[in-house]
Order: C-alpha cells, then structure tokens, then sequence
C-alpha cells in the first residue's frame, strides 16, 4: 500500500500522493476517494480535497486506484485531450477489476479545532479595507495576539499595510473579496532583515510576510504556519522595486564610484547589486510545516514565495502574477527540504518555479542542498517555467515533476549554472508533462563571486511520457517562436559532463523544416527509448 500526504483545515482534508512509477496496462490513472466507506468523489490528478467535513472530527480516508483509457495529448493546444475525470455514480466492471486488491492509501485523519476569529476590522484592531487607509499597526498588533485558539481573518476590502511579521501557530485567512496590499514606499518594508537573495546572504528589506529568523547553522526555529482562503495577498510590484533600486542606488554612490568601469557597469545594473535588497512577498526563513493555500499570490517587488532553509513547506491550489517584474519569480525553495507545490498556475515575470541552493563560493562553503522537492498538476501560463539554478551550489537533489503543463512558457524545464558553481543537480523525475523545451546548459550571467575547485555535475535525470513542443513563448514580443526540443550543453571538462540522463517515450514536435529537434554538447550516457517527432 503506497502512502499519501495530507493537510487538514478545520472543514477540509487535502490529500496528494506521488504519482505511480507504473501505469496499469498502459492506461492513465483515476482515483476514488472515500470517506468513512462513502464515495467523496473521483479524479485524475494526484490530489484530492474533501469538504464540508466536521471539525476535530476522525475520518477513515482511502484511495482506490483504477484506470482509463491513455489519450496522447495534443502537441498544438498544449492541453491533455483527456483530463482523466470519471464520474462518481456507481463502479464499472472495469473499475471493480482495478480495485479488487484493496485501497491504493488509506489513512484516519483528524480535522482541525476551529479557532476564534480575530477580525482585524473589529475591536480592538479596527483595520480599514479602503485601499487608503495604513494598516499596518492593527494587522501586526491581530497576528501578535493569534494564538493556538484564534486565527487571523481578513473580510472583505483592500487593506493597505507594510512588512508583517507572523509567529509560530499563526493561522491567518482571507476571505473572497479580500486584499491584503502591500504600499510601494520602501519605508514600509523596513527595518531590513538578514536574507538570501540569487545566493548571497545578505540584508534584505522585510518582506510583505515574514517568518522566522535566517540561519544556516540552526533547524527550523518557526512553524506550524497556515495561510489560506480565497483572497489575494499583493505587494508593490514594480513600482516597490524601482523605489528600492533608487534609494539603494544612492546608499551604494560612494562604493559604486570606487570600482573600476567595469566593475560598476556590472554592478549599477538594477537586477545586480542595487536589486538585491529587494522585499519578497513572501518570506520564509528557517521554518517547518508552512502551509499557503487557495489564494492569488501577485506583484512581489523580487519573488514572490521564497523559502530558505526551511523542510516541509506546502503551495496548493494558488494562482501567481508577477508578469511585470524582473526576477518575478513565483515560488523558490532555496536549501530548504521537503518543498511540494501543485494544483498552482503561473503568470510570472521570470521563473514560475526556481529550485535554489546558493552561489559560489558561500553556497559550497554551506553546503545545505535543495531536496525531495515535488511540483505536479501546475500550469505556466506566462514565464519561463520550472528552473534549476543557476544558484546551485550547495546541491540540488531528489525532483519530482508530473501532470505539468508549461506550454505557456519560455523555457520549460530547465537546468543551467555557471562553470564557477560546483555543487550538482541529480535524481531529477519529469513525467507525464507538456514542455516548450528541454535545457540543460551553462550561462554566462550572474558570474560573479571566487569559483569552486570544479565545475557543477548535472547527472541522473529521466524524462519520461512527456510532450516537447519545440516551440516558446518569447517573453518580450509574445510570440510563439520555434527552437529545439532538447538542448544539453555540458561542461567542457571531463568528468563533468551532463551524463546518465534518459528520455523515454517522449514526442517531439518537429518545426515543418526538418530541423533537428536534438542538440548536444559535451554530454555521456544520454539514451533515448521510444522517441518520436509529431507533425506540427
């Protein structure tokens, strides 16, 4: 019997499991979902969320695997023709067939206690959702006295605030219709608080939400964090960011004059050394067990979810908007461990997903990698798509991608870090996907800082029943423009070559040319079993 994760609220189970490494006679999977010997319901995804449940009540859950039939999908929409739901009503004899041996998973899993809700509109805290109106004293002073019985609820309205602070057991909801809004004066986001940010430890604005203190010799020092509910949380985007650049740029004048043109041309750059200090939207440091669930999650100045040495932080069914941002990242787990993620759409400025472990030389001297991070059912809709790197150095390990669809994107999925790095990226699962491209390569950018003693090993990694579009989203101009479905580029040292990397049944789009789909550099022990090209 295999296991599965779950995470509760006070009227919900959400249950997810990894996706079986076999198919049943080559079908896709389905699920049935139930609840103390009840039918709840039936998916094809590997996640499920049963409602209207009673609180801190005990409930015998199991999952009954069975199957339909496998349907290709279609290389142009960028869409399963099949979404794998079956109806609920009944068994079928083929249904019968599949489940005969008993659940797939099952478990008893125990609700939640309701908590007290602490309105932050009401006595004492008095919060006022005009989108005017400074909130930040009345909302900080409502997390403050959140305790194990209460939660933090946000009605309706727009309420404007600076940087907050969250504790451990902190359950913080928003309601539909409300906006928790970030102003775009930097002065609200101080005071500044050590950070990592592209790999450096560094002192950064406080984010939006903060929780937890940085440090990368200590375990988790908060948890137990729910954030949730049908509302947004925003910052200030663009214009924070530009703000932010400014005054640093004049706080930085005296350094910046003392470097040479070269240097200070890399450096004057806004994404380079005036950029970092940049606020996330959300920032999670040394923390456990942080759940953010059902919200939209927009315009963070820099990234918008950001975890750094952190283990067992859950994103699910959130929807992320940063399309005008530079490094506009959506969610980046950074050495932190036991990261999943799904059921998540992506409109971002750069990565939807960037998997992170620090930049040379302090991220090798660390030395704390990214692992057993999982991503499923998530769709880029605009954005790059799901990145490794480049600030890798400390490791990445232990990815599992399934049921992804980031034909929307303008890379897919892609590995990259500079020669200088070191550290690796191994044990990498892709499945059952829809890509724009396939990219392992060195860059030149972001290169600054004393190398390692040798390059970065890319190793290990399977694709496997995924659909290669050959085709992106330029991110500048918007059009769809042809490429090559796979491009490896290793590094020219021996040894560190992009090596034991296996794509089997895979369907590559041809671009109508004859151009081949395939490029490789500098790689060892790539097999390919079962590729074919599809028409355009």
């Amino acid at each position: 019997m295999k296991p599965f994760h779950y995470a509760v609220t006070d009227t919900a189970i959400t249950l997810y499991w990894e996706k079986p490494e076999e198919r049943i006679d080559g079908r896709r999977d389905c699920y049935r979902i139930y609840t103390d010997g009840k039918l709840s319901g039936s998916t094809g995804k590997t996640h499920f969320t049963i409602e209207k449940l009673r609180p801190d009540t005990e409930y015998a859950v199991e999952v009954y695997r069975t199957g339909e039939a496998f349907k290709e999908p279609s290389a142009s929409g960028g869409q399963y023709v099949s979404e794998g739901l079956f109806a609920s009503e009944g068994a079928t004899d083929f249904d019968r067939q599949y489940t005969s041996d008993g659940p797939f998973a099952k478990s008893r899993i125990r609700t939640s206690r309701s908590r007290r809700r602490l309105d932050i509109t009401k006595p004492p805290y008095l919060a006022v959702g005009d989108g005017k109106t400074l909130n930040t004293k009345a909302i900080q002073q409502a997390l403050e006295d959140c305790d194990e019985d209460t939660a933090v609820y946000v009605p309706e309205g727009t309420f404007l605030t600076g940087a907050l602070r969250l504790h451990s057991n902190t359950e913080l909801y928003l309601e539909e219709g409300a906006l928790l809004l970030g102003t775009a004066d930097p002065k609200d986001y101080l005071p500044r608080i050590p950070s990592r940010f592209e790999g450096l430890e560094m002192e950064c604005y406080s984010s939006l939400l903060n929780m937890g203190n940085l440090d990368h010799t200590k375990k988790p020092d908060c948890g137990n964090i729910l954030i949730h509910g049908k509302g947004a949380i925003a910052s200030g985007g663009r214009a924070l960011a530009e703000a932010v650049i400014k005054s640093e740029g004049e706080r930085l004048k005296s350094f910046l004059e003392g470097l040479s043109d070269k240097q200070r041309q890399e450096y004057e750059k806004p994404e380079t050394l005036p950029g970092r200090v940049r606020p996330r939207l959300i920032n999670i440091s040394n923390c456990s067990n942080v759940r953010i669930s059902g919200l939209t999650l927009k315009d963070g100045a820099s990234w918008n979810v950001h975890m750094i040495y952190s283990e067992n932080i859950l994103t699910d069914n959130c929807a992320f908007y940063s399309k005008d941002v530079w490094n506009g990242d959506g969610w980046d787990p950074d050495s932190s461990e036991s990261c999943t993620i799904f059921g998540c759409t992506f409109h971002t400025g750069d990565d939807s997903i960037a998997i992170k472990s620090g930049k040379n030389p302090e991220g090798n001297v660390i030395g704390r990698p990214s692992r057993r991070i999982r991503i499923f059912d998530c769709a880029c809709a605009a954005g790059h798509g799901i990145t490794i790197g480049s600030e890798m150095s400390g490791g990445v390990s232990d990815v599992k991608i399934w049921d992804c669809d980031l034909s929307g994107g303008c890379y897919g999925l892609e590995v990259k870090g500079t020669k200088k790095r070191g550290g690796y990226v191994r044990n990498v699962q892709v499945k059952d996907c829809i890509l724009p491209r396939i990219l392992f390569h060195a860059v030149d950018y972001n290169d600054d800082g004393i190398g390692a003693e040798k390059p970065p090993v890319f190793e290990n990694c399977r694709f496997e029943d995924v659909t290669v579009l050959g085709r992106y989203t330029d991110r500048d101009s918007g059009e769809s423009k042809a490429c090559a479905g796979i491009e490896l580029k290793g590094f020219d040292e021996p040894g560190h070559e992009i090596r034991d990397i296996l794509f089997k049944n895979v369907r590559l789009s041809g671009d109508g040319r004859g151009a081949c789909p395939i490029i490789m550099e500098h790689c060892a022990d790539v097999r390919f079993e079962s590729v074919g090209v599809l028409k355009p």
